[in-house]
């Protein structure tokens, strides 16, 4: 066990405080009883790790939050089942009341927001059923998608939760985009306007998923050290930000009258998995950069389905080359995943010293 002096002198020796506060910290200490002198004892079953992890949201504080969380699930699920989904709405104010505002829980207010979520789409829903009126193709995702932006608005205005605001500003981006291409498909005369103009579709999704990676972006330059709520709204927004990216890129390599994005034809072909490869690293060399492993982990499926098509193609994997693929793809992510600090230092060590600043620190 190491004393605190010994511990203060290794945090001089750091850089993390002056060398000449080590002394008044001990002075300070010591009128409040804290003598620099006693072992401090070490946590018990905690192994310590060299890798320190900047992506850590705050919404799990320990197993009574998620005791808790369980307990709303359920109550939830019951509400639903003996009567409907607007039931629920009394139910999320009441307990977001009570968690949120007085106990200040953080996974239960994760649960609530997305709770309210579920609860707007639904309940417009049955609303539109109710008036009889049945869109269809994008009309109907709009009118769906009409009123979230507002729901979850007054929600984060009251509750203050990272995810609400996370929720409310990805609604607004998924509700521009549509009205973008309903109001074109109007103009154009189309019924579909996305199968109809796959190129300028691909183009809009593309410009819309680089807004909402800008406002996440936003929030992360503006608390490099992440210690601030920005950092957990930043979270959130990338989560939805990075698969929006990937597959708006992916998008302009298989978009094709008639299929969609994710049918396995695609990603046969050959000739496409060596772009969607580099599509993959390029995602995954901007979540080192940024220090967000949302962009890692975002492209595993499209990364295997291409590892596949490779190995099927040249024979490489026999049979198995979906095991193959597995165990290069696993392997890969491990890779990335236990050199994780090291990577990142060599993809920003080749930025501009005025980019790496406004950055996360390297660990």
């Amino acid at each position: 066990m190491a004393t605190l002096r010994q511990i203060l002198d290794k945090a001089a020796a750091a850089g993390l405080i002056a060398a000449s506060q080590v002394r008044g910290l001990e002075a300070h200490l010591a009128q409040h009883g804290v003598r620099a002198d006693i072992a401090v004892p070490e946590p018990q079953g905690v192994i310590e790790s060299d890798i320190v992890d900047t992506e850590v949201p705050r919404f799990i504080r320990g197993f009574h939050d998620v005791l808790i969380t369980i307990g709303v699930l359920i109550v939830m699920a019951g509400i639903w089942g003996i009567g409907s989904v607007l039931a629920l709405l009394p139910l999320i104010i009441v307990l977001a009341e009570i968690l949120v505002v007085r106990q200040r829980l953080a996974l239960p207010a994760v649960v609530l927001s997305l709770a309210t979520v579920v609860w707007t789409v639904f309940t417009t829903m049955a609303v539109l059923d109710g008036l009889d009126i049945h869109p269809t193709g994008v009309g109907s995702i709009l009118l769906v998608l009409l009123p979230l932006p507002a729901v979850m608005g007054l929600f984060y205005w009251r509750y203050r939760i990272p995810i609400a605001l996370a929720a409310l500003l990805l609604s607004a981006f998924a509700l521009a985009l549509t009205v973008v291409i309903y109001l074109l498909g109007r103009a154009s005369g189309t019924g579909d306007f996305v199968e109809s103009f796959p190129l300028l579709s691909s183009a809009i999704f593309f410009l819309s998923a680089v807004g909402l990676f800008s406002v996440a972006m936003g929030y992360d330059l503006s608390d490099p050290l992440r210690v601030t709520r920005r950092s957990d709204i930043a979270f959130w927004i990338h989560l939805a930000a990075a698969p929006a990216l990937l597959y708006a890129m992916l998008s302009f390599v298989f978009l094709r009258k008639g299929t969609g994005l994710l049918s396995p034809d695609r990603f046969g072909a050959y000739d496409s998995a060596g772009q969607v490869l580099v599509i993959v690293i390029l995602l995954m060399t901007i979540g080192l950069i940024i220090d967000r492993r949302a962009f890692v982990t975002s492209g595993l499926v499209s990364l295997i389905a291409a590892v596949v098509s490779i190995l099927a193609k040249g024979d490489l994997g026999g049979g198995s080359a979906v095991f193959v693929a597995l165990l290069v793809v696993g392997s890969v992510v491990l890779v990335i995943g236990v050199g994780w600090p090291q990577l990142r230092r060599l993809a920003v060590g080749i930025l501009p010293d005025t980019l790496k600043t406004k950055l996360p620190p390297l660990r």
